[in-house]
């Protein structure tokens, strides 16, 4: 009965959770909603236990549940990701791009001035990339929730001195916030944002002031070329199909890790890629980042909020954020 009794609890657990990130209605109603949910799934528990009996009234709790389970889960599978909804201004728009050889045409980049997290100038580009020019690639963690927890971006370099910043995100609605438990059910879409360092990253280092650290990574040009085209690539996928952002399998991370075993197909799972705060380790254990130094250097080093939150009017931000990093060449900062 103890298998069968974890069951019914997990499943009693996760329903009570879809019920209230995904039921329509004020909190009342999903909380009379659960409370119904739970009955079953409590009075369940109880009979497999012993506590109740086969022969008392409660009998009929587990063929109750398994019928709520049966038109939960039926309610579940309805729900559809769209691209239909009141979106917030940062993720209104979507990725689109064109390739041609070399030659990469790229609408809706983003490049919002952000004075603070509510106070911003929307601005929103059409650009044009040459892949023959891309010369570098950078991890970027930056960290909001301690140190196990960070949102994970990389950051494209070209040869005449302009970056380009991938980020898959949620694609937060007018007035909605993250939430981490959110995301396992079916909360936000995802959208995969390409952005002007001094948008992207300025906005967590001085408006949202996050602790972000930059990593140059080690990687050849095919394999620079290879990991920008995965990006549009994923683009392409979710604007011609919207999906569903999930904590666990769909994320910040998981999409770098995606990428990089096209590099490298044999690269090994890791509870890194949950706690994704730790990726850069992984990172580093895996040979992806400027060999040399010890990780514990890269990290120091590669800390750039003070940097950043330090830059005058007429400083550049993308160099000066880049000055000490390992890996960086002097060219890249003049």
């Amino acid at each position: 009965m103890f298998p069968l009794a974890c069951v019914v609890a997990g499943l009693g657990i996760w329903g009570a959770f879809a019920l209230w990130f995904q039921l329509p209605g004020p909190a009342w109603v999903r909380g009379v909603a659960i409370a119904a949910w739970c009955l079953p799934a409590l009075a369940s528990l109880a009979v497999l236990a012993g506590w109740g009996g086969w022969n008392s009234g409660w009998r009929w709790a587990p063929a109750v549940f398994v019928l709520c389970a049966v038109l939960l889960l039926s309610w579940w599978h309805t729900i559809r990701p769209t691209h239909e909804r009141v979106w917030a201004d940062d993720v209104a728009r979507m990725l689109e791009s064109r390739v041609q050889g070399d030659e990469v045409v790229l609408d809706n980049v983003r490049n919002f001035t952000w004075r603070s997290e509510t106070d911003y100038d929307v601005r929103w580009e059409a650009r044009r990339y040459d892949l023959g020019q891309l010369v570098s690639a950078d991890l970027m963690l930056s960290y909001w929730m301690g140190p196990a927890i960070a949102h994970t971006l990389v950051s494209f370099g070209f040869a005449d001195g302009r970056r380009l910043v991938f980020s898959l995100e949620i694609r937060k609605e007018k007035g909605e916030s993250f939430s981490a438990l959110g995301g396992f059910f079916r909360r936000f879409e995802t959208v995969i944002v390409a952005a002007d360092e001094s948008d992207i990253v300025r906005t967590r280092t001085n408006a949202r002031g996050e602790d972000v650290y930059l990593y140059r990574l080690r990687l050849r040009p095919e394999q620079l070329r290879k990991v920008f085209l995965g990006y549009l690539e994923r683009a392409a996928q979710v604007r011609a199909q919207p999906k569903f952002y999930n904590t666990l399998t769909s994320n910040c991370t998981t999409i770098v890790f995606e990428l990089a075993r096209r590099l490298s197909p044999t690269l090994p799972l890791d509870y890194r890629l949950l706690l994704s705060g730790y990726f850069a380790d992984y990172a580093y254990d895996h040979g992806a980042l400027v060999p040399g130094y010890s990780f514990e250097a890269l990290k120091a080093a590669g800390r750039i909020t003070p940097r950043a939150q330090a830059i005058g009017p007429d400083d550049d931000y993308a160099k000066t954020i880049r000055r000490g990093v390992p890996g960086v060449e002097e060219a890249e900062l003049h």
